[in-house]
């Protein structure tokens, strides 16, 4: 069927409007996703170019077969029906994920998700009629569209359920009530209209409006919607602070089971590529940018203990180093990790610094800087430490390129008149691509042991005698190709891209640049690794000016915009 050029007869075929429009974000979020599997029809699409440039661009990529698709939608998201349709995102089923939830069937906090499902199927009929629906683990939704034809490798496109909890003490604090999903002619405000049920409301926004088009798929299409991403998707990626414990709670809930069912039917490799959450479009030296993400970080919780003898806190102990007790050993040990960060450096062959070379590229003023380091064989790493310098002046930059330490957790002691016999706290690293999990463990052991020694420490690190504990750690995401022949996913993601961009503002040519991205924190992919080696974390929405694209989300007045012409 998409190969038929004529107009089906609901809707009306009309030329591109001249002037401004505006649309909402969320809806452009899934409709930039559709464009490219609707025209990604093979593995060899030969949209991939090697220019000789800092920052190789693709042209912008129209659908040619489904041009009139393409066409006809752009004016239909312009109505006021789809408009106001996609301020509703179920906000009456308040899907929050706690960290001490238990299996699903025994935690009734689990249930809020059936509501949100009787949402979906009121508010997306086509999608429920004409898609196949599989509920794995009870609140796992599992979508399938079915193409036409089966000898192409099917897509995914992923979200989830579940947000992170408002804190009744911040409610005051809001702009608008939390739940509202108020759009004040500008920006959608409520908990989830960020991250992430405005991404699962757009993937189905988006089907409803190509089904009701009489669009059919060429491509299979999954859609699987995970239920405790916020929780680590396993309900298991936190420490239990309070019983001081290194075990893991219920694994595999959510993402985790959707992609062992993905597995059982599919295989490994068995999907073109993945696009799930992740960052948008901002304005980056003054020029827009859209940063696919094309890997993640790791991540690893080390729980550090200390534990000493007890007694009444009038008696204590000798004055160890400045440190009496074991709280005051503790925070010497932190102290410690604080003062002696981990040495960041950018290196070439990672996304980060594609990333760097697109900026380049696009400022003029830093372009000969790089320059000079891209042709000059023997002086690079000096030339690229005053690199280094000048980008690390903004932390996120930073923090992207290189493994990160917080102190999140902190516990000791039960009673002011007695001295603490443990005290332990929580230290959380999102580990390099260039990293990992071991090489972590080892700078932690190699730094703590010499003040281990002062204190007179009984020391063993990882697994022996639980002073230094990181039962569980998660590698870095494997790094999606973005050159070369196998790049054909992220050169027709970032063709659509372009095209997108361009559509809802009538404008043609280059406007919008494109480089390879990376989340700071961690999606529902990592369950998804074994299905493709092109995988996305992208939310085509305008993120506004800055480098800090999580402002808003998991706090206070959460809220998604518009995007502007």
């Amino acid at each position: 069927m998409s190969d038929d050029k004529t107009p089906p007869p609901h809707l009306e075929s009309t030329s591109q409007r001249n002037g401004t429009r505006r649309r909402l974000s969320i809806v452009w979020v899934l409709l930039g996703c559709a464009w490219v599997w609707i025209q990604y029809q093979k593995d060899s699409t030969p949209y991939t170019k090697e220019p000789e440039a800092l920052c190789a661009q693709p042209d912008a990529l129209i659908p040619e077969q489904n041009l009139y698709f393409w066409t006809a939608l752009g004016d239909t998201l312009a109505t006021e029906r789809v408009q106001s349709k996609s301020c509703e995102i179920g906000w009456e089923a308040q899907t929050e994920t706690f960290d001490d939830m238990g299996p699903v069937g025994e935690d009734p906090r689990w249930e809020n998700r059936g509501a949100f499902h009787d949402y979906l199927a009121n508010a997306f009929p086509l999608v429920h009629s004409n898609l196949q629906l599989t509920k794995v683990n009870t609140y796992g939704l599992l979508y399938t569209w079915k193409g036409y034809d089966a000898t192409l490798k099917p897509t995914l496109f992923a979200a989830h359920q579940d947000v992170v909890p408002v804190n009744p003490e911040t409610i005051d604090q809001w702009a608008h009530p939390p739940y509202s999903g108020h759009f004040d002619g500008e920006r959608i405000w409520g908990r989830g209209s960020s991250d992430d049920k405005s991404g699962l409301v757009g993937i189905l926004s988006a089907i409803e409006i190509l089904i009701e088009a009489g669009f059919q798929p060429a491509r299979t299409m999954i859609l699987p919607f995970g239920f405790d991403e916020e929780g680590g998707g396993r309900q298991a990626s936190l420490i239990i602070a309070i019983d001081r414990a290194s075990e893991y709670l219920r694994p595999l809930q959510g993402a985790g089971e959707l992609a062992k069912y993905l597995l059982d039917i599919y295989g490994e490799h068995s999907f073109a590529f993945i696009i799930d959450e992740g960052g948008g479009f901002m304005e980056q030296f003054g020029t827009a940018f859209a940063t696919p993400g094309v890997a993640e970080k790791g991540s690893m919780n080390v729980n550090i203990e200390v534990a000493t003898a007890g007694g009444h806190s009038s008696v204590p102990p000798p004055n160890i180093l400045s440190a009496f007790t074991s709280i005051g050993i503790l925070s010497s040990l932190l102290v410690h990790i604080e003062d002696n960060p981990f040495n960041v450096n950018i290196e070439r062959e990672t996304p980060m610094y594609e990333l760097f070379q697109c900026f380049a590229a696009m400022r003029k003023i830093f372009q000969p800087l790089f320059a000079k380091l891209l042709g000059s064989p023997l002086p690079q790493t000096r030339l690229l430490r005053s690199v280094e310098k000048y980008l690390f002046e903004d932390p996120v930059f930073k923090s992207l390129v290189g493994t990160t330490q917080a102190i999140d957790i902190i516990q000791g002691g039960v009673k002011s008149n007695a001295l603490p016999e443990q005290a332990f706290a929580v230290v959380n690293h999102r580990i390099a691509t260039t990293s990992s999990g071991k090489a972590t463990q080892d700078h932690d052991r190699d730094l703590l042991k010499p003040l281990a020694d002062k204190f007179n420490l009984t020391y063993v690190a990882f697994g022996e005698q639980q002073t230094l504990v990181a039962p569980h750690y998660l590698e870095p995401a494997p790094i999606t190709p973005t050159k070369g022949p196998h790049s054909a996913p992220y050169q027709v993601l970032s063709g659509t891209i372009k095209a997108t961009y361009n559509a809802h503002r009538s404008l043609s040519g280059d406007n919008i640049a494109v480089g390879p991205g990376m989340p700071s924190g961690n999606t529902d992919t990592r369950f998804y690794w074994d299905l493709t080696e092109h995988v996305f974390r992208y939310n085509h929405h305008n993120s506004g000016k800055g480098t800090n694209p999580l402002a808003g989300a998991h706090t206070v007045n959460e809220s998604i915009p518009q995007i502007p012409s």
